[in-house]
């Protein structure tokens, strides 16, 4: 199931103490598989904490999420600015959905001005990617199909 968390960042927050915030998010999400260790994820965060920064700074993960996957969890992270951040809720619960997983991977994004610092970011660390995240699988389409259409088609069509 897709999930989304929103993370309050200027004024209430810097771009450093945001980028801890969603730091902490991700480990303590990580840190409920029995498969992962909390200290994986702390070091793929921390080497993308620069560009995080500069995604916070310049605004971009309010309208480019982060996205987590890690066994069934899957969870867009994103940003609010201004007004919004003072008032916001947030929700800073381990994401549901990862304690089965045995790999994760944290998808920045990549917009024009930062691409160049993403792409070096990411080369460096392998739980780290650029790419656009896969698309949430439906809760039948992972776990396989139920109805076999091709005898379905059979019994109906006698052929």
């Amino acid at each position: 199931m897709l999930r989304r968390r929103q993370i309050a960042a200027s004024p209430l927050r810097g771009a450093s103490e945001t980028w801890t915030v969603v730091t902490q998010l991700v480990a303590d999400t990580i840190a409920t598989s029995s498969a992962l260790a909390r200290d994986e994820a702390e070091a793929a965060m921390q080497a993308a904490a620069s560009a995080g920064r500069m995604l916070i700074a310049g605004g971009h993960l309010d309208r480019h999420p982060l996205t987590l996957i890690a066994g069934a969890a899957h969870c867009e992270i994103t940003t609010t600015y201004g007004k919004p951040a003072l008032t916001h809720e947030e929700n800073l619960n381990p994401i549901p959905g990862a304690a089965k997983a045995e790999n994760f991977t944290i998808y920045l994004p990549s917009p024009p001005p930062l691409q160049a610092v993403i792409s070096e970011v990411v080369a460096d660390h392998h739980n780290l990617s650029d790419a656009a995240p896969p698309a949430e699988l439906s809760r039948s389409a992972s776990a396989g199909a139920l109805i076999d259409t091709d005898a379905l088609r059979k019994v109906v069509t006698r052929r």
